[in-house]
């Protein structure tokens, strides 16, 4: 309940202070347009390990079917 009030008023500050009695607009725009070649980054490379990972899970997958298709076949010819 308290992280639910916290972000509420977090919120609503950053939108106060986003309008023109502060005219902080200009601040903004020049975070964002600075930030937002970093956050590109951070998810191509949030990405790239997800896609490392399953591709990583797929071979594990593929292996586990391959040993279960010989466990099958040994008890079938026993």
């Amino acid at each position: 309940m308290v992280a639910l009030i916290v972000g509420i008023v977090f919120i609503g500050l950053s939108v106060f202070v986003a309008l023109p009695p502060l005219a902080w607009w200009d601040q903004i725009v020049v975070f964002l347009q600075g930030g937002a070649p970093v956050l590109g980054v951070f998810i191509g490379l949030i990405a790239i390990f997800i896609g490392i990972a399953d591709i990583k899970d797929r071979i594990k997958a593929k292996k586990e079917e391959a040993e279960e298709a010989k466990e099958e076949a040994q008890k079938a010819s026993e």
